[in-house]
């Protein structure tokens, strides 16, 4: 990662050790909890001074977030880690627990202390065999170093931590459909409400947060909420992980300020491969709205200039597209995604997705006729607003996007049963 400010043993040897992780401060915030008991509710108000938001694509504000538990109910209380980074491009939840588990322990271990929980899950994508290695050996260290348990270093506080790992669906990025896979069944999206923070996690309070929301936590909790809400701007506060990946020179995950200008992240990125133009960006994860390249360049990486420009941040994995790219076929595989991880709870995503899918093969392959289009843009907006979760919604507006924004592509390899991109 460049430019590490939360994320801060990058350039350390072995930075997932916990040698390296105490020696910039790690555990330090959790140390002065356990030793002062901090009130929960002055946490609390520096997570909401500091503008942090949900790092796993709702944006939701934290502090607010963790407000809602009833933390002095009595009885059983979770806090869940949704590591199932499922999301094609999205990839820095990987770096998180491959080079920095420790902060993800710690920000997990204050979320506990918070929101009254006494128990936590970490959910980690079941094909992330090193991240889970390196979070495992991580809670290892943590346990022998008498950092987690019960009454830790004789506090009165308890908080003990697991790996849970998943068996690769996407729909367990879902919060909802992620707790019922914890609970042994199959992973499919709850009706809300009730929401998690009620009755979540076999029934109980239940927070449930993206590893990098977790992760932020210590840092601006040591440094204070205005120190980080000031690396960003004024409505997206502090910094934020962004994957970069696509026709660039230096693909990778890049920790910038919020604000700062996409012009400025490609040149992180060692701009665009062969010095081409670029097409068209997406900007926050495949679910998002695509935007034109001559879009992209007049934004800034912030949740209300993406959002203006008729996109989302959403997880922060920016995919660059070079001019002679094939949208047709960027968009079918995009389809195909969707329709195979559907979980088919949700008659227009079980039905629908099928349908888009099979309809974009038949233009990739010579067969399309132009009422598809239109059919096609009709199934994305009757599934979009219909389906028990936000994932309908994620394999609707690749479909709009696109064909809103390169229909001519889509007409011209109708009619000529090609790709106008094609040597």
């Amino acid at each position: 990662m460049a430019n590490e400010v939360c994320f801060r043993t990058l350039h350390l040897e072995r930075p997932w050790s916990l040698k390296s992780y105490e020696s910039v401060g790690g555990y330090s915030y959790w140390k002065k909890i356990l030793e002062e008991k901090i009130p929960p509710e002055e946490i609390i108000e520096q997570l909401k001074v500091s503008g942090l938001r949900g790092r796993g694509g709702a944006g939701f504000p934290t502090g607010l977030k963790w407000s809602f538990m009833p933390r002095n109910a009595p009885g059983q209380k979770y806090v869940v880690c949704n590591s199932d980074e499922g999301e094609p491009g999205t990839c820095k939840d990987r770096e998180i627990l491959r080079n920095n588990p420790h902060q993800l322990i710690e920000g997990m271990a204050i979320a506990g202390y918070v929101t009254g929980s006494t128990v936590g899950y970490n959910y980690i994508r079941g094909e992330f065999y090193e991240p889970i290695a390196r979070f495992e050996a991580a809670l290892e260290e943590a346990r022998a170093m008498g950092i987690l348990g019960k009454n830790i270093r004789n506090s009165g506080i308890d908080f003990e931590l697991y790996c849970s790992i998943g068996a690769g669906a996407y729909i367990c990025g879902e919060e909802t459909a992620l707790l019922d896979s914890l609970e042994g069944k199959k992973g499919q999206p709850r009706f809300k409400p009730p929401f998690p923070a009620n009755k979540g996690l076999y029934g109980c309070p239940t927070n449930i947060n993206n590893t990098e929301t977790y992760a932020s936590a210590p840092v601006i909790l040591e440094k204070g909420g205005q120190w980080f809400q000031k690396l960003g701007t004024e409505k997206s506060g502090g910094t934020k992980l962004f994957c970069v990946s696509g026709h660039v020179n230096k693909p990778g995950v890049f920790e910038v300020g919020l604000g700062l200008p996409f012009t400025e992240l490609l040149s992180l990125a060692g701009g665009v491969k062969d010095n081409k133009k670029i097409k068209a960006v997406i900007p926050g994860g495949s679910s998002c709205k695509i935007l034109t390249g001559d879009e992209m360049l007049k934004v800034t990486m912030d949740y209300e200039s993406i959002a203006d420009a008729g996109s989302m941040l959403g997880s922060g994995a920016v995919v660059v597209i070079s001019e002679g790219t094939c949208m047709v076929e960027i968009l079918a595989r995009l389809a195909e995604f969707y329709y195979e991880e559907s979980c088919g709870q949700c008659t227009p995503c079980r039905e629908g997705t099928g349908w888009m899918a099979r309809a974009l093969e038949r233009i990739l392959h010579g067969q399309g006729k132009i009422e598809d289009l239109e059919n096609l843009e009709r199934v994305a907006y009757n599934i979009e607003g219909n389906t028990i979760c936000g994932l309908g919604d994620a394999a609707a507006w690749p479909v709009q996007s696109y064909i809103k924004k390169f229909r001519h592509e889509f007409e011209y390899m109708i009619t000529n049963k090609r790709s106008m991109c094609a040597a």
